[in-house]
């Protein structure tokens, strides 16, 4: 596989194209790290596993989402994301995105 480079980092508000909805992005992976049954079980618009793939914490819902850079677009609101583990992951929002408590992010 070729190196590829990530287009969001962690604590960027992402907005998912399908599913329309917001979140910030809490881990990032270089290439798909799930399991072959949820890629066939979940990944219904069949993404590229050779790309990035991020961990989503969605504003408003105490869920968390796994999904392909292709299904996400830069979110320019940069209103808080309402959920429970924002504190485990972040020190706060700045002026674009979130700070992050993880050394080198």
């Amino acid at each position: 596989m070729n190196e590829t480079t990530a287009k969001f980092s962690v604590g960027q508000l992402v907005s998912h194209k399908l599913f329309d909805y917001r979140g910030v992005v809490v881990d990032v992976d270089p290439f798909f790290k799930g399991t072959e049954q949820w890629y066939q079980g979940m990944a219904k618009s069949k993404p590229p596993r050779d790309q990035p793939w991020y961990h989503v914490l969605v504003d408003g819902q105490n869920i968390n989402t796994y999904v392909a850079e292709r299904n996400l677009e830069a979110d320019d609101n940069i209103m808080p994301v309402n959920h429970y583990e924002i504190g485990l992951h972040f020190e706060r929002l700045g002026e674009t995105g979130y700070i992050s408590l993880r050394k080198g992010n």
